[in-house]
């Protein structure tokens, strides 16, 4: 059994047990989120495809670890000018496991 879910923006396949990171979520370590943004359900080979949502289907995920991911720096150069621009950025993560698809 499988689900495409939605969330930060981003579609994600989720299956039960997968730990996988997404969008920063508000919620505390060791608690439990429902997705409700389900755009697709298989199950044994049954597919239920969402228009655009699948009605009374959720992803029950437990909360692991909020963290930052890896520095993504964005340098700007111009030959000749003296211009020259450095920005980083980190950006907010949730791992999230999966522990129950209801469909």
């Amino acid at each position: 059994m499988y689900a495409v879910i939605k969330t930060g923006g981003k579609q994600y396949k989720v299956a039960v047990g997968e730990v996988l990171r997404v969008e920063k979520l508000n919620a505390e370590v060791n608690t439990t989120v429902e997705l409700t943004e389900v755009l697709l359900v298989s199950n044994n080979g049954e597919i239920k495809v969402g228009t655009p949502v699948v009605e009374g289907a959720k992803v029950v995920a437990e909360v692991v670890a909020q963290g930052k991911g890896a520095k993504v720096v964005n340098f700007k150069y111009k030959p000749k000018t003296g211009y020259h621009r450095k920005k980083g950025h980190r950006q907010l993560f949730t791992e999230i496991k999966v522990t129950a698809i209801n469909a």
